[in-house]
């Protein structure tokens, strides 16, 4: 290829490429994850990564906009195509064409990519990995309970401490029954929405103008806000502070009364386990999908400080998520099947778990390299290495044909422990050399001169062939 038509190296916009301690680190979380989901009784399946888009439904979880953020594309019978945005909708695909198949309710977990054709930003990409955990046919508030517990129980197994953590709920029936109880109306119910979800992140002076006529930003951009009267404003900023449930948010609506007495079920159920409020607590200011959820809400939120590589002040904020959608399944059915869940943002939370010094380190140790001094002897060093992999030992014989220097470099590079070496003189006498690259690295430091290093032959000794499985397992448990 000429140099003009070369392809420029790049990763793809919104996606990223994982290293090895990455993959290492993740995999063991997700077992830990595994651990609990199965004691729970949940079981594992899987869906594809790409569906029919008609399956995929309307709305994303987290969106308001119709058939957003999906990438899409035709078939050869010009059926269309998308790559899955969540691991909610084909699993309510699945339940709807087996549920002759499945027991009632169906508990099931799975893990998985998924993909949003979304602008990406900082920590916020186009293909991420989700670990879900769903009830399919339950409508008791139980169901939603144990998702909550679960979740909870799953954050201390993966060496989180309380108050670390804690699990917030709420429910879209007791929201939904604040707007008809103070004549909040549909054309400012998003906006409304919107509003109480900045809680956090703006306080109540910041939300109290978005409630209102609308608030201008640092930037200057101003955003108009949902108009609502003084009293509406001031019940609005009370509701969304409140830190227990209060009859009088919901007065006279009936869905706004069947979530309280959800959430009340719930919070029995929370305290006869022993599931206190430094676990799991009401929060009224979870919102979450506003065209997606049909009841509870649930939101897994990170509570520990910690600094990113800059020295800035960190705050993980939310790592999960879910709720009720009792209306998923019927789209393929045409009859309600009630259904709750929760998902977990692996890359987020893995992230968070190891800026706080909690990810399962991988006890994996690069291979050791045995380095090729006579190309002639390949089936020698061969040996070498299958003798150690049959002892348990992760080994490789150096693939390429480059000289002992580097050679050297390469174990290095690879973050090896240990090589093993043998030229024609040690192969003489029954010898092999094995150099220890950490300790050598370490008494290397020591060194002044570079006659001194020249001299030494640092962490290196030798062992009779026979003897070099064993030699190298007592050098690594060292």
């Amino acid at each position: 290829m000429t140099k003009e038509n070369r392809p420029k190296a790049r990763v793809a916009k919104g996606f990223r490429d994982i290293a090895a301690e990455e993959i290492r680190g993740t995999r063991q979380m997700l077992a830990t994850i595994q651990r609990v989901y199965e004691a729970y009784g949940f079981e594992p399946v899987e869906q594809p990564f790409i569906e029919y888009t008609d399956a995929l439904g309307k709305f994303l979880p987290d969106q308001d906009r119709p058939n957003a953020g999906v990438f899409s594309f035709q078939d050869d019978d010009d059926q269309w195509l998308s790559l899955r945005y969540d691991l909610t909708a084909p699993l309510a695909r699945y339940v709807a064409e087996n549920s002759q198949k499945l027991p009632t309710p169906y508990r099931s977990y799975r893990q998985g990519w998924v993909f949003r054709n979304e602008k990406p930003g900082p920590g916020r990409f186009r293909q991420f990995m989700q670990f879900d955990a769903d009830t399919v046919g339950s409508a008791s508030p139980v169901a939603d309970a144990e998702v909550c517990m679960m979740a909870a129980d799953t954050m201390e197994a993966l060496g989180l401490q309380r108050g670390q953590y804690v699990m917030k709920f709420n429910s879209r029936k007791l929201l939904d029954g604040f707007t008809e109880t103070f004549a909040i109306g549909e054309e400012v119910k998003l906006t409304w929405l919107r509003a109480l979800d900045k809680l956090d992140r703006l306080g109540k002076e910041g939300v109290a103008l978005l409630l209102g006529e609308g608030r201008k930003d640092e930037s200057g951009d101003f955003t108009k806000g949902a108009g609502l009267n003084a009293k509406q404003i001031e019940a609005s900023l009370a509701f969304a502070t409140a830190t227990a449930l209060d009859p009088a948010f919901v007065s006279g609506s009936k869905n706004g009364e069947d979530g309280l007495r959800d959430l009340e079920a719930m919070q029995a159920l929370f305290a006869a386990a022993g599931y206190g409020a430094d676990r799991i607590r009401y929060d009224s200011s979870v919102v979450r999908g506003l065209e997606y959820y049909t009841g509870p809400v649930f939101e897994c939120e990170l509570l520990m400080e910690t600094k990113d590589e800059d020295g800035r002040t960190v705050r993980f904020g939310s790592v999960g998520g879910g709720g009720r959608y009792d209306d998923l399944v019927a789209r393929f059915t045409g009859q309600q099947v009630p259904a709750t869940g929760f998902s977990i943002g692996v890359s987020r939370l893995y992230s968070a778990l190891k800026l706080v010094g909690k990810a399962q380190e991988s006890a994996t140790l690069a291979p050791v390299v045995v380095l090729v001094m006579d190309k002639d002897r390949q089936g020698d060093y061969w040996r070498m290495v299958q003798a150690l992999r049959a002892g348990g030992v992760r080994a490789e014989m150096y693939a390429g044909t480059a000289g002992m220097k580097a050679q050297m470099k390469y174990a290095d590079k690879r973050g090896a422990p240990l090589v093993v070496i043998q030229g024609g003189d040690e192969k003489a006498k029954g010898e092999v050399q094995v150099k220890d690259l950490r300790l050598g690295s370490e008494l290397a430091s020591n060194i002044a001169s570079r006659e001194e290093y020249a001299s030494q032959r640092l962490a290196q000794f030798s062992v009779p062939e026979a003897d070099l499985v064993a030699a190298v397992k007592k050098a690594l448990a060292q």
